[in-house]
């Protein structure tokens, strides 16, 4: 055979990325080592993007943020076993938060782990991630990749969206075929999430309700922010004229100061509204299941909830009109069928709104406004405040406890998807991946705003962000501590308390270490002058801002979720 006879040949590597690129995903975050790292080689010699992370779990939530922000399933490449774990929690997270994601991770050989027989990383991890997913596959063959990873895109963002395990055991990759067939083998997917074109009869039932409100409210969640149809959601709020309680990550999808928007007024809204539509938010635990003290007497109020997945309904109380479709089909619907004449809100039940609107945000002002040294967390905020203001398209990423909970109604946000934070679980950790995969998808300057010991689950990620230079400006609110930094250990031993860190720490320090800039501050002029400096020369920086460490609250706003002992300390 001559050589223009000789067969070409392709991998089991180039076609894992081959498959991936066919269908316009062109970014990887992930951990490299044994069996993957000639994988992140491969990809970016091919023109990929290749983020390599400190931590796989880290990885996996920026995999995981940057599907919510692309609506494509964001890939996280982990190791065997323990890699695979740690990329676990994330794939779960994703799962959870109906975020698209694909946890790919290499695995010891088949034949070794169904025998028990002792292989390198040994562990059946299959079995182990189908639980926490939507979907898991194994591939054992090169001719199947495609096939798989096709499969996997479909699972991840059809329907209500989530997290795929992809596992590719180690001789896979070394697997050798005729390059003309791997390529034939490849699959580009074609409408991998159709819309779901909601029925006549369950929109017309719903606006028969909805006409019958004295005291309508529209709750929107982030799926309502992931679905991307931001003019049709708009539409169908002010068509509507019902003032509307955005949950965290879809604050922005309308404006906060919008007249419309009731979430200076949450408790008055949630406790008096007779009808609520809920559109892509869920009646669980952030919303007290629908039910309770803060929903008002029981019976007192009608649900109609928009959702594409028909099982949400009635999850937690009766759901007297379910939609069941898309978030842009179902609202497009909605606004579609209303009338003309389309009774109008009434104007008492908006009146009141606003009344206690004004009460509370007067009250809060002279709060935000504050000088105090050492800073607490409404002067802080407050100064951080405006610098969102005057830039909506930064992205915001928040997570902490009270940092998390005073930040979220402090800050207001004025575009779709520009807040970030720790979603469905409330799950400490998320910040520097979410941080690092805003900043790569979207090229805007990011501002991720940190609880001290939120920060520490993944710190280490600053020398990722000053590896890749990447435009995040991290302020560190630094109390001493969980929650307070006061606690003192009961017995006068030595060790301090189980929730009080290392006084006065230099996170600042960390982030000069790697190359990037880190301040100290400890006024709100000081704080608001180095992210504004930051946010500017989009530099890596961390602003270490040190707050008073009496000012903060036992788990936040969420303190009766962490129950007391009523037994006395010996």
């Amino acid at each position: 055979m001559n050589s223009s006879e000789e067969r070409v040949l392709t991998d089991g590597f180039h076609l894992v990325i081959d498959a991936l690129k066919i269908n316009d995903i062109n970014t990887i975050y992930g951990v490299p080592g044994i069996p993957i790292t000639d994988l992140g080689r491969i990809a970016q010699a091919e023109g990929m993007r290749v983020i390599s992370f400190r931590h796989e779990q880290h990885a996996g939530n920026a995999a995981s943020i940057a599907g919510y922000l692309t609506k494509k399933p964001g890939i996280c490449l982990t190791v065997s076993a323990p890699g695979f774990l740690n990329g676990l929690t994330a794939l779960a997270n994703a799962t959870t938060n109906c975020f698209p994601m694909i946890l790919i991770s290499g695995s010891s050989e088949r034949e070794i782990v169904d025998l028990q027989q002792g292989d390198y990383e040994e562990m059946d991890q299959l079995a182990i991630a189908k639980p926490l997913c939507k979907a898991a596959f194994r591939v054992l063959h090169a001719q199947d990749i495609g096939i798989a990873v096709a499969r996997a895109i479909r699972a991840a963002v059809s329907g209500r969206p989530g997290g795929v395990y992809l596992d590719l055991p180690a001789k896979l990759f070394a697997q050798v075929m005729d390059a003309a067939e791997g390529q034939k083998s490849l699959i580009k997917v074609v409408d991998p999430a159709p819309k779901q074109i909601p029925a006549k009869d369950a929109v017309l039932r719903a606006l028969d309700v909805l006409k019958t409100a004295k005291r309508p409210l529209v709750i929107l969640g982030k799926g309502a922010a992931y679905a991307q149809e931001d003019e049709i959601v708009r539409n169908f709020v002010e068509k509507t004229g019902i003032p509307y309680l955005p949950m965290s990550m879809a604050k922005g999808l309308l404006p906060d100061d919008h007249p419309l928007s009731a979430g200076a007024a949450r408790s008055l809204v949630l406790k008096e509204a007779d009808v609520v539509v809920m559109v892509g938010a869920r009646l669980n635990w952030l919303l007290s299941h629908g039910k309770g003290k803060s929903w008002g007497p029981p019976g007192s109020k009608r649900f109609i909830q928009v959702d594409i997945e028909p099982r949400e309904m009635d999850s937690n109380v009766e759901i007297v009109a379910p939609v069941v479709g898309d978030i842009g089909s179902c609202l497009l619907a909605l606004t579609t069928a209303m009338s003309d004449t389309w009774p109008a809100v009434p104007d008492g039940w908006l009146a009141s709104i606003k009344q206690r609107k004004d009460v509370n945000l007067e009250r809060m002002s002279s709060k935000l406004l504050s000088n105090a040294v050492p800073m607490d967390y409404h002067c802080a905020l407050g100064a951080l405040r405006t610098i969102v203001k005057q830039r909506p398209d930064s992205i915001l990423v928040n997570e902490g406890a009270n940092t998390l909970d005073f930040a979220r109604s402090i800050i207001d946000v004025f575009k779709p998807r520009k807040r970030l934070d720790v979603g469905t679980w409330g799950i400490m950790g998320i910040g520097m991946g979410a941080a690092i995969a805003a900043a790569i998808e979207t090229g805007e300057r990011v501002l991720a705003i940190e609880g001290d010991s939120a920060f520490g689950f993944s710190g280490m990620e600053v020398e990722t962000i000053c590896r890749y230079n990447l435009p995040i400006c991290v302020v560190v609110f630094n109390n001493n501590g969980i929650y307070r930094g006061t606690d003192t250990n009961p017995t006068g031993g030595a060790d301090v308390a189980p929730t009080v860190f290392v006084k006065d720490s230099r996170y600042d320090q960390m982030m000069t270490a790697f190359g990037g800039v880190g301040v100290y501050a400890t006024t709100p002029d000081e704080l608001s002058r180095a992210v504004n400096e930051a946010m500017d020369s989009g530099k890596p920086t961390l602003v270490n801002a040190i707050i008073d460490e009496n000012a903060g609250t036992e788990s936040g706003r969420i303190g009766n979720l962490n129950p007391q002992s009523v037994v006395p300390k010996k």
